[in-house]
Order: structure tokens, then C-alpha cells, then sequence
């Protein structure tokens, strides 16, 4: 199997387009740690259908916007999987307003849950990666408003503008030590972030994107799977749009 062997990490994976990377991570044979921060009952769900179908997999609760718990949950994925091979950024979350009506927190919260959260736990994940000297997988999860921009979203495409700098500038580092780190924007996709719009809105959006249609789930996680695998290794410092052509 592509990935027969490998453990894996990603957080946000209790819903949406997380639970679709841990689905197809675990379905390509890698043991798969769940992160969530509330949504338990969501993540053992998740862990639940990777089992059944023959995985393994662990639901880690952790804030990872929060340092320390970054540091803990790659602890406790290792203690119970392995070391990590793969780390997949995912957690995220969306305080839509324009920028006159944004409250200083709506910023704060979306920089520390969307960027601050990569920063955590690439930290906590690099150091034992470089010491095993086995290589490693770092996947960031962009989003097509930090090519494109969208209004009411300066926080959110802040956010997501600043995993792609530091996806390029972290694959620099660790390239020497055959860690690859690469960058997937996303464009619509069904998730609970846009579960908000209203029908027109996303009828609009349609109309916009060349393939006329939204993604599905699984498109992403194919890619992730795939610059996950070994068959990715010369592939590092690269965003991926995975959003039927929209931000070209």
C-alpha cells in the first residue's frame, strides 16, 4: 500500500475536509492520529470508520493553536502509533466581516487557529523527524482566498496567505534532511465553512469556476495522500490549487 507503515497526523480531522485526508491516509495504509478540540463525539466517528475498514487510528484531543498542546499531541500520537512521518495542517476556522467591522479578537482568533497552529506543530513534529533521519511529509492546508483574495475574509486569507510564505521558507530548511513541505488551496468545497452561505452565494461561486462546480472531499485527499507518499519525494515548497481552475 502507498503509505503501508507510516503515522500520520491531522488535525482538524473530526469533520469536513480533515476527516476526508485522515479517511484516505489511513485507507492508503498509514496509522492515522484524529486531532480534534471539541468535537469528540465527531472524531471517534472518524476513528470508528477508519477501523472499520480494516485502519488503525487514535482521536487526540489538542487545541493546537495553543503551543504546548501542539507539543503534546505529537507526544501522544507518537506513544501511540509510532513516530510521525506525516503531518497534516488542517485546523481552521472562518470570522467573516469587513475589515471596518472586524473586532481585534475576530482577527487574533483566526491567525492563531488557522497560522499560529502550523507554527506549533511543525515545531513539535521537526525536531524528532530530523533525528530519525528518515525523511518526512509536512502538508499545509492554504486556501484559495490567499491567491485571490475575498471581501469580508482580510482575516481568513491572511491566515491562509501566511502558511503558503511559510510552507516555502520551512521546505528550505528542512529539504536537507529530506522532510518535504508543500501547500494545498482548496477552493469550494462542502464543508461546515460553507455550510454558511446562503443558496445564491454559492450558486455565484459556481458561476465563477471554470469546471462549473464545487469540489468533492475526496479530491483533496487523493492529493494529500499522494505528497504524502514516497512516490512525492522530489516535491517540496509547492501550492497546490485544487479548486476547478478558479484562481488561474
Amino acid at each position: 500500500m502507498l503509505l503501508e507503515g507510516k503515522v500520520a497526523i491531522v488535525t482538524g480531522a473530526s469533520r469536513g475536509i480533515g476527516r476526508a485526508i485522515a479517511e484516505d491516509l489511513a485507507a492508503h495504509g498509514a496509522k492515522v492520529a484524529v486531532n480534534y478540540n471539541a468535537s469528540a463525539a465527531a472524531a471517534a466517528e472518524v476513528v470508528h470508520a477508519i477501523e472499520a475498514s480494516g485502519g488503525t487510528a487514535v482521536a487526540i484531543q489538542s487545541d493546537v493553536s495553543q503551543f504546548d498542546q501542539a507539543k503534546n499531541l505529537v507526544k501522544t500520537a507518537t506513544d501511540a502509533l509510532g513516530p510521525v512521518d506525516i503531518l497534516v495542517n488542517n485546523a481552521g476556522a472562518t470570522r467573516d466581516t469587513l475589515l471596518l467591522l472586524m473586532k481585534e479578537a475576530d482577527w487574533d482568533t483566526i491567525m492563531d487557529t488557522n497560522l499560529k497552529s502550523v507554527f506549533n506543530c511543525c515545531k513539535a513534529v521537526a525536531r524528532p523527524m530530523v533525528r530519525r533521519k528518515q525523511g518526512g511529509r509536512i502538508i499545509n492546508i492554504s486556501s484559495v482566498v490567499a491567491l485571490v483574495g475575498q471581501a469580508g475574509q482580510t482575516n481568513y486569507a491572511a491566515s491562509k496567505a501566511g502558511i503558503i510564505g511559510f510552507t516555502k521558507s520551512l521546505a528550505k530548511e528542512l529539504g536537507s534532511r529530506r522532510i518535504t513541505v508543500n501547500a494545498i488551496a482548496p477552493g469550494f468545497f462542502p464543508t461546515a465553512l460553507t455550510d454558511v452561505l446562503s443558496d445564491d452565494m454559492k450558486e455565484q461561486s459556481r458561476e465563477h469556476i471554470p469546471l462549473q462546480r464545487w469540489g468533492n472531499l475526496p479530491e483533496v485527499a487523493y492529493l494529500v495522500s499522494f505528497l504524502a507518499s514516497d512516490k512525492a519525494a522530489y516535491i517540496t515548497g509547492q501550492v497546490i490549487s485544487v479548486d476547478g481552475g478558479i484562481a488561474m
